[in-house]
């Protein structure tokens, strides 16, 4: 993969959850099991194993690095809404193409520390085990055969059957294999398997994951991936009533050394008093977290968008999702121009562009730029600038933190991404059908 996608890593966050048995991976900043409530850390904090990239590069040419890894994404979200639904154990390449957020687990027995990309949009769990051919060296692989909870899943098994891309022998015995293509250039292949997987002091027992072990073209990433979708084989699926369907998510700043920010698994700790907004499920993608956003405002002026722009529909896959893999929020080209238009049209320019904005102006004039509001079923989200707006790094630039939506055929989705995520509480009630939504620093 080009240098862009591999920088599309750089602004991970980890989840401290315990002390790792792995030797690999060292742990700057042990901390006591906490059950289900996680703190994350930026990766490059105080507490994080991951050393800063040479040569150093300022945090925000780390988000447009990233930035320029949404399209890609965006188009491969709008494009899973007219896929039928289907139990895949390993994520195609697409999905992780920008792992912004991960969390610290432990598989196996004894536990192997990993780090897997935390994503929303995704139910499949997959990470790089030794031996792979091709994987990175860049991060701590999975050792099958110290664990003694390990065992791959047998090609007989419907969710094997069920998916594309398997390798089985044609009498149907033998470990069930899969071979994926990835970006652009790769293909990964992967043995479905079965281990505990723990995160805090939760064990969760046979939990399935997809055990890669080739790789092709440079277009893997060395994370693995814990989807925290809604499908059969996410985690909220696999863990049955331990969750109940729920978490919760703050996002902190990552402009500072020492933010922190935590995952909330299951209802116990979860905000009593939070302001929500209907979960909506699309059939035909029923891991995408979909809301009912009906409206945007810039300042006191309710920007004119057709209604048919932001409406849900479960045949196109037309609406609107929260993403945490997505950097930056993205919104279908007309909803753009119309909000990007309005925007200028109350803050003086000139304006220009950098990277993936294309609405900078002097910082100068930030003080008094309009402030945006999502107005969604029952919610209305008024974005602080820090949401909003992204500074250059120099300092002298302000831009506006939105962008349009690849503009092609399936271009019918409007995605809330992380850079508008931070320091807010997002709750996810799959039970309740709800998403709610509060204000919280996350440090």
């Amino acid at each position: 993969m080009e240098h862009s996608s591999i920088l599309a890593t750089l602004l991970l966050f980890t989840i401290c959850l315990s002390t790792s048995s792995n030797a690999a991976i060292r742990d700057p900043c042990p901390v006591p099991k906490t059950g289900s409530d996680l703190s994350v850390i930026h990766i490059y904090g105080k507490c994080s194993p991951f050393n800063p990239p040479k040569p150093a590069t300022s945090w925000v040419n780390t988000v447009l690095n990233m930035a320029s890894s949404d399209p890609e994404r965006v188009t491969y979200l709008s494009s899973l809404a007219a896929q039928k639904p289907t139990s895949v154990p390993v994520a195609s390449g697409q999905v992780i193409s920008t792992g912004n957020y991960v969390v610290r687990a432990k598989i196996g027995t004894p536990g192997q520390l990993m780090f897997m990309v935390m994503d929303t949009s995704n139910d499949a769990a997959w990470v790089p085990c030794t031996a792979c051919n091709g994987c990175s060296s860049t991060a701590a692989a999975f050792a099958p055969n110290t664990s003694t909870t390990y065992g791959p899943v047998d090609c007989s098994v419907p969710d094997c059957t069920a998916v594309s891309g398997l390798a089985c022998p044609t009498d149907g015995s033998g470990n069930c294999q899969f071979t994926r293509p990835y970006g652009g250039d790769s293909i990964f292949s992967a043995t479905l398997s079965r281990d505990t997987l723990t995160l805090g002091n939760d064990t969760i027992p046979s939990y399935a994951f997809g055990c890669v072990n080739a790789v092709t073209g440079g277009s893997a990433p060395p994370q693995g991936l814990l989807g925290l979708g809604r499908g059969s084989m996410s985690l909220l699926s696999q863990t049955g009533s331990l969750y109940s369907g729920v978490f919760s998510y703050c996002l902190p700043s990552f402009k500072s050394y020492y933010f922190s920010g935590s995952l909330k698994l299951g209802p116990l700790g979860q905000p009593k008093s939070i302001k929500t907004t209907p979960l909506l499920k699309n059939p035909h993608r029923p891991s995408l977290y979909y809301v009912n956003l009906i409206g945007i405002s810039v300042g006191r002026v309710n920007v004119p968008i057709a209604p048919e722009l932001l409406a849900f529909n479960p045949s196109s896959g037309a609406g609107t999702v929260i993403d945490s893999g997505t950097v930056i929020t993205r919104f279908v080209q007309p909803v753009y121009n119309a909000t990007r238009d309005e925007f200028r049209k109350q803050l003086a320019g000139p304006f220009s562009t950098l990277g993936a904005f294309d609405t900078c102006f002097a910082a100068t004039n930030d003080e008094v730029a309009p402030v945006i509001t999502l107005h969604f079923e029952g919610l209305d989200l008024k974005l602080p600038l820090e949401n909003s707006l992204i500074h250059s790094s120099s300092g002298s630039l302000a831009c506006l933190a939105m962008a349009a939506a690849p503009n092609n055929v399936n271009s019918v989705l409007n995605v809330i991404a992380n850079l508008q995520q931070q320091n807010l509480r997002i709750l996810f009630d799959t039970v309740n059908s709800r998403v709610g939504i509060a204000r919280e620093v996350c440090n």
